[in-house]
């Protein structure tokens, strides 16, 4: 299950962790996010080893998710030596985030 982070741990757990990233920008009323969070475990079941995958609900965390200019969720970001590479937004297949994860390991 990927890490729950918040404003107070995202410079931590994120901009300075040694394996690439995933931020999952979620809400508990978004359906959509719901659709994608199975995805993005079963993602992370297989890539663990070289991938760090992480959520932040984003009614909670407004600082970050402004920073990063989250206007629409879900946003998974996927972050590389402490810089976004990418960023999809919306509810996606497996495929495409698998993609993008391939791209950074």
């Amino acid at each position: 299950m990927p890490l729950e982070i918040t404003d107070d741990t995202f410079d931590a757990e994120v901009v300075k962790s040694e394996l690439p990233v995933l931020v999952d920008f979620w809400a508990p009323w978004c359906g959509p996010c719901r659709m994608v969070a199975p995805v993005v475990d079963k993602l992370e079941e297989k890539h663990k080893d070289k991938f760090k995958f992480c959520k932040m609900n984003v009614d909670e965390n407004q600082k970050t998710a402004g920073q990063f200019r989250v206007m629409s969720i879900p946003t998974l970001m996927f972050f590389k030596a402490g810089k976004v590479e990418d960023t999809v937004v919306g509810a996606v297949p497996e495929s495409t985030l698998e993609t993008k994860i391939e791209k950074l390991i």
